[in-house]
């Protein structure tokens, strides 16, 4: 090993830094063995030249997630801190540096010193390609297959025993809950929020493996009806409703939510599916829940949002892990769901469970990675690895969010159709809005 003062780790930390105008937050280690930056914490580990070389054909977080899925880039340490020093200092400003024309020179002459420059590397074969118009039903159906088609057996490995992949629930002052128990309370949630009773139909768009269904339909004898893009999914809830003894209550389709037919439902759920529409979609969505509720039925989306800034959630998530998904500001979907007709009952936050949630999800698959990497690959659990790490931050530091969104379609007569209205629900039982 070198001593960190000769090799090429000193001359690249002296690149990084002046391209992030600040210190070097983490330690770096060269393919020739030599170290520069800090000693402790996590450590960048470039193993070729390759790493660099896609950095200099993509100078951005799409070249540096194609070095780490490749292998071209390791960490050693913990990832999650690692990431958090850098998104430290975009924070205060120092990553934003712009370079200026001798600065560039300078960085091409290192890179040439150091045998960097060469032809673009071939992206990873994890990166999603996808054909034809945005938001079309075929190009929607091939982007839905990229995340949720990975496998069933890898999300059985990675979720709780319901297979709900969206944010969990964890009540204040409960001991031992554990994700399963946080999931649970999630579903309970979303149908006490919907009043659910024996013989309402239920109808989840975007339904997953089904875990809002099949609680629905065992826990509140609602009639369920689910809806789905993905193949995989659809053989996962309908094995599930013959395991179950469901099969007179409870049916999956495999269907785009634009295919749904007229037969309007007394409660629609919609969770975390509305990012995966469009925005110039959205309008579209929000109008075909509103068609499928029977006046004074209830709506409840939950949904992802963030600010104008990467609306899809930055280059890595779009490239490898929701392609064309699409977050926008809370407001804006609020207008969305007024402007189809649709009154705002009730907003609930849920930004720091999904901290919780995407942690345990991560420590799950650290805890089994063995098992991951072998039925999915190494580059595939590299992806997923970089994904729950960068996402747990996204949420703690506010730059993205989550809410249980409860709206209404207005009865002719002006009633809103929620059980306050009809004085069955006691005052003390009603879901109050939390930030």
């Amino acid at each position: 090993m070198r001593d960190g003062k000769t090799g090429h780790a000193p001359a690249l930390a002296e690149v990084v830094e002046r391209v992030l105008g600040a210190e070097l937050p983490v330690g770096l280690r060269a393919w020739d063995g030599s170290e520069a930056g800090p000693s402790g914490g996590p450590r960048v580990v470039l193993r070729s030249r390759r790493a660099l070389r896609r950095l200099l054909w993509n100078p951005d977080e799409l070249g540096l997630a194609r070095a780490y899925v490749s292998g071209d880039l390791d960490v050693e340490g913990d990832l999650t801190t690692g990431l958090r020093r850098f998104w430290g200092l975009a924070g205060a400003g120092g990553a934003r540096r712009r370079l200026s024309v001798p600065d560039r020179v300078s960085l091409l002459r290192t890179a040439a010193r150091l045998g960097v420059l060469g032809p673009r590397p071939r992206p990873p074969v994890e990166e999603a390609r996808l054909a034809g118009g945005l938001h079309t039903r075929r190009r929607d159906r091939a982007a839905i297959a990229h995340h949720y088609d990975l496998g069933n057996e890898f999300y059985e490995l990675l979720l709780d025993p319901t297979m709900a992949y969206s944010c969990a629930y964890w009540p204040d002052g409960e001991p031992g809950y554990d994700l399963a128990d946080a999931q649970r309370d999630k579903l309970e949630l979303i149908c006490r929020k919907l009043a659910l009773r024996p013989g309402t139909r239920l109808l989840d768009v975007g339904c997953g493996w089904g875990s809002l269904l099949l609680h629905a339909a065992r826990h509140h004898g609602v009639r369920a009806t689910g809806v789905t893009l993905s193949s995989r999914q659809h053989a996962h809830v309908s094995r599930r409703i013959d395991e179950l003894g469901l099969r007179d209550t409870v049916d999956v389709r495999l269907r785009d939510y634009r295919e749904i037919p007229d037969e309007p439902f007394d409660a629609v759920a919609s969770v975390e599916m509305g990012e995966h529409v469009g925005e110039e979609n959205y309008p579209v969505y929000a109008s075909t829940l509103h068609r499928l509720l029977r006046p004074g039925g209830r709506l409840l989306l939950q949904q992802m949002s963030r600010g104008s800034t990467a609306p899809g959630g930055g280059a890595f998530i779009e490239s490898y892990v929701a392609p064309d998904m699409t977050m926008r500001p809370l407001s804006r979907t609020l207008t969305h769901l007024e402007h189809a007709g649709l009154e705002i009952r009730d907003v609930h936050a849920l930004r720091e469970h999904y901290v919780r949630t995407v942690r345990e999800w991560a420590a799950t698959l650290e805890r089994r990675w063995d098992e991951v990497v072998a039925l999915v690959g190494e580059g595939r659990a590299r992806v997923w690895r970089l994904y729950l790490a960068g996402g747990a931050l996204a949420f703690e530091d506010n730059r993205m969010g989550v809410d249980q969104i409860l709206s209404v379609r207005p009865t002719t007569d002006g009633a809103s159709g929620m059980p306050w209205d009809r004085g069955d629900v006691p005052a003390a039982d009603r879901v109050a809005s939390e930030g």
